[in-house]
């Protein structure tokens, strides 16, 4: 199992952290090691003193493709959940500045935290979906699916002339604005619309 994940997929987060809106999907892995589950702790590792919360819509990969046309896209994913993109942001932004990749501040153990699945056949539209992160209660980041800048099939698609995708795997499709710092002591709890699915607390 890999974990594809999507980097500055809604306009608006892309402009909070000054970046450029992409042209074409941006994307970077995370190992199985970064799997976070069943809204076990977070602990803030030593070697980061500015780990963000990133929320976001994951689709689970239902069977193996490659060079997936856009319009068949659909039918390799019928799950879907929500997952909290941990981001190292101090790290990230040295490695940035000196042209370096991000795995660093990405790929790190616990870095990828993921809820149950929900079959996408319970969503009329799967792009009408809102999601909504609070963190100690104060609502923090409120997502909707219409506001991606590539759509699921567009992300299957594009990863899939590059990277085999396999039954299982899990991409990440990007976050909304809001996103901010994590501190211990705090709580993160995060809705797919009227469900929760996320739960947990920083350490």
């Amino acid at each position: 199992m890999k974990i594809i994940a999507i980097g500055r997929n809604y306009a608006a987060h892309a402009a909070e952290l000054n970046n450029a809106i992409p042209t074409k999907p941006i994307i970077f892995l995370k190992p199985d090691t970064a799997v976070l589950k069943d809204n076990k702790p977070f602990y803030i590792p030593d070697f980061s003193n500015d780990v963000h919360y990133e929320l976001e819509v994951v689709l689970k990969i239902c069977k193996e493709g490659k060079h997936i046309a856009e319009k068949f896209a659909s039918n390799y994913y019928e799950e879907i959940g929500l997952g909290v993109d941990f981001t190292a942001r101090d790290i990230q932004a040295e490695h940035k500045e000196k042209g370096l990749p991000w795995e660093l501040a990405k790929a790190f153990d616990n870095s990828a935290v993921i809820s149950n699945f929900l079959p996408k056949s319970d969503y009329k539209d799967m792009y009408d979906i809102k999601f909504e992160l609070k963190k100690n209660g104060e609502s923090k980041q409120n997502g909707h699916t219409a506001n991606l800048l590539f759509s699921f099939e567009k992300i299957i698609s594009f990863v899939s002339q590059y990277i085999t995708l396999k039954k299982g795997d899990l991409i990440f499709t990007g976050t909304p604005e809001g996103v901010g710092k994590v501190n211990a002591g705090d709580r993160l709890e995060a809705w797919l619309e009227d469900k929760q699915l996320l739960n947990f607390e920083i350490k």
